[in-house]
């Protein structure tokens, strides 16, 4: 049997891990099984190990292609000439992640997961330790072009950051708490708050 070709063999994990995240947006992850996955991708069960030796190896490349679409949201912030905008758009797109079901359940479930699993906890921490430098990093940016008040970075990076950890979470538990288009008024907002007053 041909072996596949790497982009071929990328293509097809891609599409299971796709499918992965139409199943948690339906019934959450503790619940999802590796036949609900091959079922939903149109695959075999000896595709999917031939990509993930167990379920938990699909919640690591999960949480992976999680922060893969936040690295995106910081490459086009970058793009910005505002240092303020650009973390506005950080932080809105962030927050944006509430409005999909999916992202919402695997975060909350993640958390729970969490607790139990050293790798797991582990790749978490890597991934947010990594979130909250690229934003301290545009923080800093913007507080030394003057657009914001000093403030410490690292600081702000991981309050805005643990707002959207947190609305995921109660999104979660309570779908009609809050509208998202309220919360990003709100952070909107907070960012008016820390820029310098006109003269100053």
């Amino acid at each position: 049997m041909p072996k596949l070709e790497a982009a071929v063999k990328e293509q097809r994990r891609q599409h299971l891990i796709d499918a992965a995240w139409r199943c948690v947006s339906r019934g959450g992850y503790r619940s999802l099984s590796v036949d609900d996955v091959c079922t939903e991708a149109g695959l075999s069960k000896g595709a999917f190990y031939t990509y993930f030796d167990q379920k938990q190896d699909l919640l690591l490349a999960l949480l992976d292609d999680d922060a893969a679409g936040l690295s995106d949201v910081v490459a086009n912030a970058a793009e910005q000439s505002n240092g303020v905008e650009q973390i506005r758009r950080f932080v809105a797109a962030v927050v944006d992640r509430g409005s999909d079901s999916a992202a919402v359940q695997l975060r909350a479930d993640l958390w729970a997961e969490i607790a139990g699993d050293d790798a797991l906890r582990d790749r978490f921490l890597e991934a947010m330790h990594q979130r909250r430098a690229q934003l301290a990093g545009l923080i800093t940016e913007a507080t030394a072009a003057g657009e914001l008040v000093e403030v410490p970075a690292n600081a702000l990076a991981a309050v805005f950051l643990a707002l959207g950890d947190g609305l995921m979470l109660h999104r979660a538990l309570d779908p009609s708490g809050f509208r998202w288009s309220n919360v990003r008024r709100a952070i909107d907002a907070l960012l008016e708050g820390l820029q310098p007053a006109p003269g100053a």
